[in-house]
């Protein structure tokens, strides 16, 4: 009987699990943090749950792109990112506040923003959505779907605080670029890679190869 009980407890919290999202939409700022950014493309691209991510880029992430990954222009920024092409990530104009995710009736799953600057967070916090970035992010709220704002900035003043609160009140999740170093990574790409994994599960997509503590 226990273990009938334990089974039907087991179902019912699966159950409520949300489904893996299939369309994502990951969005990069000016804040540090590019190999990052290649990571998680990485983890969606090869992730068969995922069919479609709309990927959207501002002026200022594209500097910083060019500066700590040595990739440069607009033209098939995400294929540079990833060191190939990919079928199901499609770029969108940061200007295009008429493209597909800056509406409700789109059916985007999560979005994702990362590194998320601390001007695109005041933005967001502050309903100006005058770029896609912000209004898709917005559309997030307004529709109750996962919005994930991968904070970059140190040291923190009041008003990132505030901000990132009011983006939490409103639902977003303050998921702060902070690698780990429990699991002992040998170089940068494994602890971008793992920051990464941890996004991912956070939104429904756990990774195979990500690490799992055991202790």
């Amino acid at each position: 009987m226990l273990k009938s009980l334990c089974g039907h407890i087991a179902r019912q919290f699966r159950s409520n699990l949300p489904d893996p999202p299939k369309n994502l939409t990951i969005a990069t700022t000016g804040a540090s943090g590019a190999l990052f950014l290649r990571h998680l493309l990485l983890g969606v691209d090869r992730d068969s749950r995922v069919q479609t991510v709309n990927f959207i880029a501002s002026d200022s992430a594209l500097r910083v792109i060019a500066e700590e990954l040595g990739l440069r222009g607009r033209s098939n920024l995400a294929g540079q990112v990833l060191g190939h092409a990919s079928r199901k990530i499609h770029q969108q104009s940061n200007s295009d506040i008429g493209a597909n995710v800056a509406s409700g009736s789109y059916p985007a799953d999560a979005m994702i923003v990362l590194p998320c600057s601390v001007g695109t967070l005041a933005r967001i916090a502050n309903g100006m959505a005058s770029h896609l970035i912000e209004r898709a992010a917005d559309v997030c709220l307004k529709e109750n779907r996962p919005l994930v704002l991968c904070v970059r900035e140190t040291p923190l003043n009041k008003i990132h605080i505030r901000n990132m609160y009011r983006a939490a009140d409103a639902g977003a999740t303050i998921f702060p670029l902070i690698p780990a170093y429990y699991f002992r990574p040998a170089t940068l790409d494994q602890m971008a890679h793992e920051f990464a994994c941890r996004v991912l599960a956070h939104v429904g997509l756990a990774q195979p190869d990500a690490y799992r503590w055991k202790g």
